[in-house]
């Protein structure tokens, strides 16, 4: 990757994230990764449940929140449930309630009708289920599984990228990895894959099942609609020169195979109509660097 490429990728992204994508094992960067701008969680309120931080809101966000009195306490610097909510199915229908005033307010993003677990680590027991659509307004930490579809028998090696429908509540109309989606409750990584292959490219469960788990990133970034936190399992799917992706859900548009030189150009960039998601390029950047590393080794 050329240094001015790289140097353009590192600043998008720096100015995005609160810590480098890069795996504290990896080989660090040529140029140092910049780092936030600030402390993008100070001034907020912790969401405390059970003696775990489980998120963290905006004192507006906080005010309105003090006004559901009979689900939450708001103290000076954190927010926890009154005491007759004292387990997750409890709280889990508080905050159903919660979540629908909040839609009908307008200060959430599209209706998803779709639960995350809010637990300590994944897979631990949940603190209380949420609708995905509140999962910013509540700052809680979220978990999604990407896949990056890679040509890799053609020379230069290829990636697919996919063009998210211009009605998606979230990045509408920006390119994105061939696979990726949140991880909804009762949901684990693998299952996921599966499903988000099929749904948005027309992967086959065999081919999909055949990804190989290639670690986890972390993004935290401030949106107009809260915090996000997030972690994305990372994934390197090898697909066939002859593969056509074939969207069955709605939320694609169209696909683009780029060769990698290509890709890190695509994530460099901050406008245009081929603005590619901040979470897409760090899982790119990630491959990239990665792929870069082994091609290394091999030839030594």
């Amino acid at each position: 990757m050329e240094g001015a490429i790289l140097t353009a990728i590192l600043a998008r992204l720096g100015d995005a994230l609160a810590t480098s994508p890069f795996d504290a094992g990896a080989p660090a960067p040529r140029i140092p990764w910049p780092g936030p701008a600030k402390d993008i969680r100070r001034g907020m309120l912790a969401l405390r449940v059970d003696g775990v931080t489980a998120g963290y809101v905006d004192a507006a966000r906080a005010a309105r929140l003090a006004h559901f009195d009979e689900v939450f306490r708001v103290e000076r610097d954190t927010i926890g449930f009154v005491e007759a909510l004292a387990d997750a199915p409890s709280r889990t229908a508080a905050m159903a309630a919660v979540a629908h005033a909040l839609a009908r307010e307008g200060a959430l993003t599209a209706w998803r009708d779709e639960l995350y677990a809010v637990c300590e680590d994944f897979g631990a027991a949940p603190l209380f289920l949420l609708e995905r659509a509140a999962a910013r307004y509540f700052g809680i930490h979220t978990f999604a599984a990407h896949v990056n579809g890679v040509v890799a028998g053609d020379d230069p090696a290829m990636l697919w990228f996919a063009r998210r429908s211009p009605s998606k509540a979230i990045d509408p109309g920006q390119l994105d990895n061939l696979v990726g989606g949140g991880i909804a409750a009762g949901r684990g990584v693998a299952d996921t894959v599966v499903k988000e292959a099929f749904e948005e490219a027309g992967i086959d469960a065999a081919l999909a099942a055949t990804a190989r788990p290639a670690g986890s990133l972390y993004v935290e970034r401030l949106h107009a609609d809260g915090l996000q936190r997030e972690t994305i399992f990372v994934h390197d799917l090898d697909l066939p020169a002859s593969f056509v992706p074939a969207n069955q859900d709605g939320e694609v548009v169209a696909y683009r195979r780029v060769a990698l030189d290509g890709a890190a150009a695509l994530i460099a960039a901050t406008a245009g109509p081929d603005v590619v998601t901040v979470d897409a390029s760090v899982v790119v950047l990630d491959f990239l660097r990665r792929y870069a590393a082994f091609g290394e080794r091999s030839r030594g």
